[in-house]
């Protein structure tokens, strides 16, 4: 157990991947969308070198921590994280374990299986506009996760008020990126069986982010339209984009300057929940249709193509 603790270790599988990577591209250096693999995966090593040196000393930097106020916010949405991960202990737990561990990996795989170089490079690109807007997202509402917040006793946590508490340890829970970028294979899938296998990692990553004690609830919910943001502004879609970033920035805000108000108003916290569940839901389908409109043109055209040119005749 502890090697395989060892070998799921998030920095050696970032430096295997890399190396790997390198010598993959090397084999192959006309295609451009294989160093932008090597750049991605570099920035998510510096990611987690940002997130390590830099907010791992937030005592200094953002020493006050919205744990209470996310647990208690989750218990307003009727369903407390602690609730649903003390069911996915025991037997569950190792497998959930690596599913967490594993996003690195899937990054790259969901890389390779995307054929369309011009494709490749949106991906790429969104794995970029995560990893550099992740670190600020972090910073504007900081919170740990249960297990940082209330330690061994995180499956059970004691009640308590809502309020800012000062603790140290690194600021990764809201938005959730785990869940953003499984969403964002969600939304880049092609074909029954990729989006059945993205939809099937969305909902075991949302188990292992639980289960691992790493998340709230709620940072789940706005970790969806992160994953939305990330997508469209890989595709170059700016407008579309800041529609997505402005509602991971009202839950921010909200939470962070009106949690007060949201907890005396449930009702204002399930609303919100469930629109921006609902937007995400549409953006899956908006994406999927639109890719397949766009197969399907293509598929026109080069059939058009093929009969124009079967029709003249030979010389």
């Amino acid at each position: 157990m502890k090697l395989l603790l060892l070998l799921l270790n998030p920095g050696i599988i970032g430096i295997v991947a890399v190396v790997l990577a390198i010598f993959w591209m090397l084999k192959n250096e006309k295609d451009r969308s294989r160093p932008l693999l090597v750049f991605a995966l570099v920035l998510n090593l510096f990611y987690g070198f940002l997130l390590t040196r830099v907010l791992g000393r937030e005592d200094s930097l953002v020493p006050w921590k919205y744990d209470l106020v996310l647990y208690n916010i989750d218990k307003a949405l009727g369903v407390p994280a602690a609730s649903i991960a003390v069911f996915l202990q025991g037997v569950w737990r190792v497998p959930l374990f690596i599913i967490y561990e594993l996003m690195v990996p899937m990054m790259i795989f969901w890389f390779l299986i995307t054929k369309e170089p011009a494709r490749r490079q949106k991906v790429v690109l969104a794995y970029v506009v995560e990893l550099v807007t992740g670190p600020i997202m972090y910073a504007l509402l900081p919170a740990c996760g249960p297990l940082y917040a209330f330690g061994a006793k995180w499956l059970h946590p004691p009640a308590a008020q809502a309020q800012v508490i000062r603790f140290s340890g690194m600021p990764n829970a809201f938005p959730s990126l785990h869940i953003g970028t499984a969403f964002i294979f969600v939304l880049f899938a092609q074909g029954k069986l990729w989006r059945g296998v993205s939809l099937a990692f969305l909902f075991a990553t949302a188990l292992a982010t639980i289960a691992t004690g790493e998340h709230y609830l709620i940072d789940l919910v706005p970790g969806l339209a992160f994953g939305c943001f990330a997508t469209t502004l890989g595709s170059l879609r700016v407008r579309r984009a800041s529609l997505y970033l402005g509602v991971v920035l009202s839950w921010s805000l909200v939470i962070r300057f009106a949690y007060q108000y949201l907890l005396v108003n449930p009702w204002v916290v399930v609303t919100m929940a469930s629109l921006t569940l609902v937007l995400a839901t549409w953006t899956v389908f908006h994406e999927w249709s639109r890719r397949a409109k766009r197969a399907t043109g293509l598929s026109v055209l080069v059939t058009n193509g093929a009969a124009h040119s079967g029709s003249v005749p030979e010389v």
